[in-house]
């Protein structure tokens, strides 16, 4: 990947300039640095943004946008598959990235809203693995008085078999989903219908927080 060789130029260039001492002083600090954040994230965050940044904007709130990847060394399990939290981590600058295009992130920034995932399900249905190019089409399926609600596939670039499909709840907190659209649009958008799967699990999300309320004594009080 392109920050790994971007980190090792940074590190002979250290050691065409400095002694051995300041080398391993840097060593030591970039270590320390890796050791205590998940730095590869950050740099992921970084690259996706500025690749959609350059991209197109996408005008339509509900257009499917495609994302591609491929299975790497780190990504893997010890079976040599895709590890299951990959999979979600990848979701996410999946998720970032057609916010990015459509103007959701943008559009929440200046409306001092937060996007924060609510709830997510995946379904596995096959492996990726090792060097295996997949895409992650992501869609916004509608919308609610407090949460936005997505559908994410990852779709093997090999034979286009869905891989993967994973259903996610994007909460809007200090806002609301309709408020973002209609500053996006310039107009009111109407809510597509649920489709069915969905409409399931949201009466399961709901059932959920109900029994959980139940155990906390919260019956009466709202989420």
């Amino acid at each position: 990947m392109w920050w790994v060789l971007w980190v090792l130029a940074i590190l002979l260039a250290l050691f065409c300039i400095v002694d051995v001492e300041m080398l391993l002083l840097a060593l030591g600090a970039l270590l320390l640095l890796f050791c205590s954040l998940d730095v590869w994230y950050f740099l992921r965050g970084v690259q996706v943004f500025i690749q959609a940044w350059f991209q197109p904007r996408i005008r339509d709130i509900l257009a499917e946008q495609s994302i591609e990847g491929m299975v790497l060394p780190h990504d893997l399990d010890y079976l040599g598959h895709m590890n299951n939290s990959r999979y979600l981590r990848e979701c996410d600058f999946a998720r970032f990235h057609h916010y990015m295009r459509n103007g959701l992130f943008m559009a929440s920034r200046k409306l001092g809203a937060k996007l924060v995932v609510g709830a997510s399900t995946i379904r596995y249905r096959r492996s990726l693995v090792f060097r295996e190019a997949f895409e992650i089409r992501t869609k916004v399926l509608g919308w609610d008085e407090k949460a936005f609600y997505l559908e994410q596939r990852f779709v093997s670039k090999k034979d286009g078999f869905v891989s993967a499909i994973m259903l996610c709840r994007q909460n809007v907190v200090h806002c609301s989903p309709e408020t973002i659209i209609e500053f996006i649009c310039k107009k009111k958008i109407e809510c597509p219908e649920f489709p069915e799967d969905l409409k399931h699990w949201m009466n399961f999300i709901a059932a959920s927080s109900q029994a959980l309320r139940a155990e906390s004594g919260l019956e009466g009080k709202n989420k």
